[in-house]
């Protein structure tokens, strides 16, 4: 392939989005950024400090003091708070719970996108997340912004906590993705939202590699222009 891009992967909670994006990294051999993990890593630890989640201030100064790393091993991506492996702590239903209030704050929002731009200064990079095409990447070469109905998105993410040992009614997993739908939409900082120039796919009755295949077409008529 003639040479690297960034891919921008957007869409609403549980559309499958970090599953197709690490996918496509090892079949392009980029480098995968989960922009979601590391509002889950703030979270996670504002949560275990005991920080006010309404408060930009006081999330804002804890994000400034904390070291976010994001590694890939053969297993899937390691997330590191202040050389901590936080992996699976920032998946907790706590977490989930609370992960749309703290992305939510518009300082912290500015100071991720800063981290996550850094971070995308690589030859090759596949994002994902709610705002990538719109805020963090505008000029990425390849726009996707994925959806999937709300009961599809439960049944995965049902299926996805099973294998955590969480076990979630997929009725109440429903209920909380058509909140977190809302709350990610309207909120006013880099609210989620279709790029102009974003190519949707609509992933409710595609696997995982019928997804990643037309992913990997589209970016290699990008990579041959």
């Amino acid at each position: 392939m003639s040479k690297g891009i960034k891919i921008a992967i957007d869409g609403p909670a549980a559309a499958g989005k970090s599953t197709i994006a690490k996918r496509i990294a090892e079949k392009l051999d980029f480098t995968y950024i989960d922009t979601g993990a590391m509002y889950r890593a703030l979270t996670h630890k504002a949560l275990v400090n005991d920080i006010n989640i309404t408060s930009d201030h006081e999330l804002t100064s804890l994000l400034e003091q904390t070291e976010l790393r994001l590694q890939p091993s053969p297993t899937g991506q390691i997330v590191f708070i202040d050389g901590l492996d936080c992996t699976e702590e920032i998946r907790s239903p706590q977490v989930t719970a609370n992960v749309s209030e703290v992305a939510a704050h518009e300082n912290v929002r500015h100071l991720m996108v800063d981290k996550q731009r850094k971070l995308a200064l690589a030859t090759g990079v596949v994002m994902d997340g709610r705002d990538i095409g719109t805020a963090v990447l505008p000029d990425a070469e390849l726009k996707v912004f994925m959806t999937a109905s709300v009961e599809e998105r439960a049944i995965r993410r049902h299926l996805e906590d099973e294998k955590r040992g969480i076990h979630t009614p997929v009725e109440q997993l429903k209920a909380q993705i058509a909140e977190r739908d809302r709350a990610d939409s309207e909120r006013i900082v880099s609210p989620l939202k279709k790029a102009e120039d974003a190519v949707v796919i609509d992933t409710t009755s595609m696997t995982i590699d019928e997804v990643v295949e037309e992913i990997i077409g589209l970016a290699e008529k990008r990579m041959k222009k």
